[in-house]
């Protein structure tokens, strides 16, 4: 399974996810409308990565933490989304399994988060 295969089996395992393109890259809604997690297929740089929407400090604490694997996305960067650089030597997936969940957390209508374990 390739990268962009495992970050869409996570995403659309979680309820009432749905997936189409956005800016020519992969991207997961809420209920067809609200963004979670964005693909990004070395948009606007030479890296492969993600974009999740995250708790407020989140991006802050982890670029601060781990520069190599996180960074701060252009466009929704300021407003606390976290990149996540996929082209790294050692994917964490456990990791990225959680920062997915935590970015459907974060966006989710309250009666879909509670219908996750």
């Amino acid at each position: 399974m390739d990268t962009v295969d495992r970050l869409r089996a996570l995403c659309l395992a979680l309820p009432e996810t749905t997936e189409r393109l956005s800016h020519g890259e992969p991207t997961w809604f809420v209920r067809g409308k609200k963004t979670f997690v964005m693909f990004a297929d070395h948009h606007h740089d030479d890296r492969l990565a993600f974009w999740c929407a995250a708790p407020a400090g989140v991006q802050e604490e982890l670029v601060a933490e781990a520069p190599e694997r996180f960074f701060r996305p252009p466009y929704v960067g300021h407003r606390g989304w976290l990149g996540v650089y996929l082209d790294v030597p050692l994917i964490d997936w456990d990791e990225v399994a959680e920062l997915v969940t935590d970015a459907y957390r974060h966006i989710a209508p309250k009666s879909l988060v509670e219908r996750l374990p």
